[in-house]
């Protein structure tokens, strides 16, 4: 494949996300504000996205190139379009902080708070996505057995694709929370343990208002994912519609279920 084909696909997968974000913040009100702070990201990863591809920063340093290149961006977009709260958070806790350790700790699967984890996420996800396959270098790989063939990360979210033969289903894919890489993962198995009793993997949905929506949960790990139909929604951006699961989200979580890895926004 030639470069102009490749910038091509690049350009598109960005303008795919912005596109969506728009789509779904007309649709679902109540995810307006949310939407617009990740289109405003989205701004901001973009280009860190091509300049991170074209500098090719070492795994190493990953962590102070995210912070010094990235990170301030990502706060004034925060501060600039995000909800009030999240933009005096954001503010107050990087005056006296050290974003590298933000960046370090994530990249390590280690628990932080919700601040700390959503300046390094935003920060570090475009670069990551940039290395491809050297991602997992810059990454422990201990997260979870099953998880992220690439970096080691958790499952942000699985998504289900259309094979295109008439009576044959196509895979269920994983993301990865970290680095954005997407793995087949069986259908019925949790993405969180393994169990694949059907009886112990209960499904959750509106289909009136998420015709392409369920959360996929597991009573053995209590834990869950939100699940993208695909074929359902071809226009469906994995990554951006599960933003909108929020009412998903919370009526799982009221029944006792803790998503696997809370999204970009902290939602889970």
């Amino acid at each position: 494949m030639d470069g102009l084909s490749v910038e091509s696909m690049t350009t598109e997968t960005w303008a795919r996300r912005r596109r969506r974000a728009r789509q779904l913040a007309e649709r679902h009100t109540f995810a307006g504000e949310l939407l617009r702070l990740y289109e405003a990201l989205l701004d901001v990863q973009e280009p860190a996205f091509l300049k991170a591809r074209d500098e090719r920063p070492e795994p190493g340093r990953l962590a102070a190139y995210a912070a010094g290149r990235i990170m301030g961006e990502v706060a004034a977009a925060t501060i600039a379009a995000g909800p009030p709260a999240l933009a005096a958070a954001v503010r107050d806790r990087l005056r006296d902080a050290e974003p590298a350790e933000f960046v370090s700790r994530w990249l390590a699967g280690e628990r932080q708070g919700a601040v700390d984890e959503y300046l390094a996420r935003a920060a570090a996800g475009p670069v990551l996505e940039a290395l491809g396959p050297a991602a997992g270098d810059a990454c422990s790989r201990g997260l979870a057995e099953g998880g992220c063939p690439r970096c080691g990360g958790l499952p942000q979210l699985s998504y289900l694709t259309d094979a295109g033969e008439t009576l044959v289903s196509g895979p269920r894919m994983l993301l990865c929370c970290r680095c954005g890489e997407s793995w087949i993962h069986q259908r019925m198995t949790c993405a969180g343990c393994g169990e694949h009793a059907t009886s112990k993997l209960p499904i959750f949905a509106d289909a009136e208002r998420f015709p392409h929506l369920r959360a996929d949960a597991c009573e053995q790990c209590r834990r869950y994912l939100i699940t993208i139909d695909l074929r359902k929604e071809p226009e469906a951006v994995p990554v951006v519609d599960e933003l909108v699961a929020l009412p998903l989200d919370l009526y799982v979580k009221e029944r006792g279920f803790t998503k696997i890895v809370p999204n970009l926004m902290a939602i889970g």
